[in-house]
């Protein structure tokens, strides 16, 4: 079976965008493929987290994975830090790969643009982290040689670097590192947030999956529509209820919502709760689950230490491949 690495940053607890665009795909692939996913703490140190929030969120999150079907057993589901040969890997990458390819990466880019926009320079408030943040990518997934990467489009041009790096030592070394290919989902490229900007902890837009129901239910009732009354025909495809709803309702149900939009007749506020039902119908489970294991942290953590178990034999010999390709060591 093709190798798939894929990993998410602990920045809070995990909500419907982090869902549709990351954990759903990729629990459907690892019924099907050697599957490793990771929780991104390094990545995560480029915010400044707090410590104890930090190791709170990295529970989270692979909490929100085994409450919703990783099977530990089948799948590797690692802590990033618990694999030291990652950043060893990722400094040896480095000293091959050109800044100017870093310069070009869209988070940084993003922040320079912000900067000069407020007036300030270029690199104000710019971390090596964030800079150097699709180079520990790279190594996140050619340490343990991953054949396949799901991402999305926030993530594409990283994974390229990754490949573009990879190719650049294959160059001198001839199938040293294995060059991974994306897996891309089109149903969920950008999954939108209840204001109708892409769905962001950063934006306070998201819908918590796994939250209480009051609380899942205040997120639902607060996503923005048009103003047109309920008499009038609707566009389904126009309005964010509807979207998400057809992201999670089977095939039938979505097909009758339509017909209502399309027929007028159709209170926003019906297709709100129809849309809190199918949440809380996908995620009842899953919620009691995430709650018993948050109130276990041990179970937690001896599933991020088998898979780590696993995954370091990997990247170690891939770090000892390329140690003695650039001449370090005996």
């Amino acid at each position: 079976m093709a190798r798939i690495i894929s990993g998410i940053k602990p920045t809070g607890t995990p909500h419907l965008g982090n869902y549709l665009g990351m954990i759903r795909p990729a629990l459907d692939l690892a019924v099907h493929h050697d599957a490793h996913y990771f929780v991104a703490d390094y990545h995560a140190l480029n915010l400044g987290p707090d410590p104890s929030e930090l190791r709170r969120r990295t529970h989270e999150v692979a909490a929100t994975f085994l409450a919703l079907g990783l099977d530990p057993a089948r799948t590797a589901l690692y802590r990033q830090s618990d694999v030291p040969e990652i950043c060893a890997l990722a400094t040896i990458l480095g000293a091959v790969t050109p800044k100017g390819l870093l310069n070009r990466a869209h988070a940084y880019k993003a922040a320079v643009d912000g900067n000069r926009a407020a007036g300030r320079s270029d690199d104000a408030g710019v971390n090596m982290g964030l800079f150097s943040y699709p180079l520990l990518m790279a190594a996140d997934v050619l340490g343990p040689r991953a054949e396949m990467v799901p991402v999305g489009s926030d993530q594409s041009q990283h994974l390229e670097i990754a490949r573009d790096i990879a190719a650049a030592v294959n160059a001198r070394h001839p199938g040293l590192l294995t060059v991974p290919d994306a897996v891309v989902d089109d149903r969920t490229m950008t999954v939108v947030g209840t204001d109708g900007r892409k769905m962001s902890k950063s934006y306070g837009n998201v819908i918590p999956i796994l939250a209480p129901v009051d609380e899942l239910e205040r997120a639902v009732m607060s996503i923005v529509t048009d103003s047109r009354p309920a008499a009038e025909p609707k566009d389904p495809d126009g309005d964010l209820v509807f979207r998400l709803f057809s992201l999670l309702a089977p095939a039938q149900e979505t097909a009758a919502l339509r017909a209502r939009y399309l027929a007028g007749g159709l209170r926003y506020v019906d297709a709100k709760r129809g849309l809190l039902r199918v949440l809380d119908v996908t995620f009842r489970r899953p919620r009691e689950r995430f709650a018993a294991l948050m109130a276990e942290p041990g179970r937690i953590e001896a599933s991020l230490a088998a898979g780590a178990q696993r995954v370091r034999p990997l990247a170690a010999h891939t770090l000892a491949a390329v140690h003695a390709a650039a001449g370090l060591g005996r």
